[in-house]
């Protein structure tokens, strides 16, 4: 396949790239100096030269506190670029698969979003990710949203990802012990994100792996159990000791209803995507 793959120098960008040259594919990374997304004539003009097979978005505004200051720049990204993208694979044909959030919920939840969930964003970015998947499906019925949340992988920069390098310091680490969702490894999400660009069967699909889901207390504690850590290193804490701009989600566990519905397999168990993360 020809792929397009936006945002290239992401964490599940690269991850993905990585898996579709695996396959033989033919890649073509575009970073934000490449392709500026909110650009709808530029979008048009690169996705139509090149006529790709499939299109995976994985740009984004990413900064879920910077977003409550920088509201244009989040919208400019999350919303108006993904659906300039579906529009230019409406007129490529080529499939289409953009990444959405867990955060497209309120939190309320105590056990797990499905796909029956009403989404209710709180902050810029939640809201900014929502405006997203609508867009794209008007702009291309034959559209794949994929919301993930709590991913982690090499080469990443967010708590998750780093909490290895951090517990290594020997110094003490707080972590939320009553924030929950479900871990998901930036490897898995790429497999799964190439196997609906072939697939193409539009819909929204909740891709995490699989669980019962965890804390970020929990998640540190897994990783001290995994890697040999001193747990007496983790310091729980709660999310309401944290003063930060951006609402989030105190429960954001997904669970998808049609996956393997469709022949898709469950993703493996998130203590296991770990431990393999971590030997590596």
């Amino acid at each position: 396949m020809k792929i397009v793959i936006t945002g290239a120098n992401g964490m599940v960008a690269r991850a993905t790239a990585k898996y579709c040259a695996f396959l033989g594919d033919d890649v073509i990374g575009l970073t934000r100096a490449d392709l500026d997304i909110s650009d709808s004539s530029a979008v048009s003009r690169v996705i139509g030269d090149i006529r790709p097979d499939a299109v995976i978005n994985c740009a984004a505004f990413t900064d879920v506190d910077g977003a409550e200051s920088n509201e244009n720049a989040s919208y400019a990204a999350n919303a108006i670029g993904v659906g300039n993208l579906a529009e230019a694979s409406r007129r490529t044909k080529s499939s289409f698969v953009t990444i959405s959030t867990d955060y497209v919920f309120d939190g309320s939840e105590t056990g797990f979003y499905t796909q029956r969930s009403a989404p209710n964003p709180q902050g810029v970015y939640a809201r900014s990710k929502r405006e997203g998947e609508i867009k794209a499906f008007a702009a291309y019925p034959r559209t794949m949203i994929v919301r993930s949340g709590w991913i982690y992988g090499h080469g990443g920069t967010n708590f998750l990802s780093v909490m290895s390098k951090l517990l290594e310091t020997g110094k003490p680490i707080k972590a939320i012990n009553d924030s929950y969702g479900t871990p998901t490894s930036a490897d898995d999400l790429a497999k799964r994100l190439r196997e609906f660009a072939e697939a193409d069967l539009p819909g929204v699909y909740h891709v995490t792996n699989s669980g019962e889901g965890t804390s970020y207390f929990g998640f540190a504690e897994k990783v001290c159990e995994i890697a040999g850590f001193e747990r007496d290193l983790l310091l729980p804490t709660s999310h309401t000791e944290l003063s930060r701009p951006a609402p989030r989600p105190v429960s954001s566990k997904l669970a998808c209803l049609i996956s393997e519905k469709l022949g898709f397999a469950r993703l493996r168990d998130w203590e296991q995507a770990l431990a393999d993360f971590l030997t590596k």
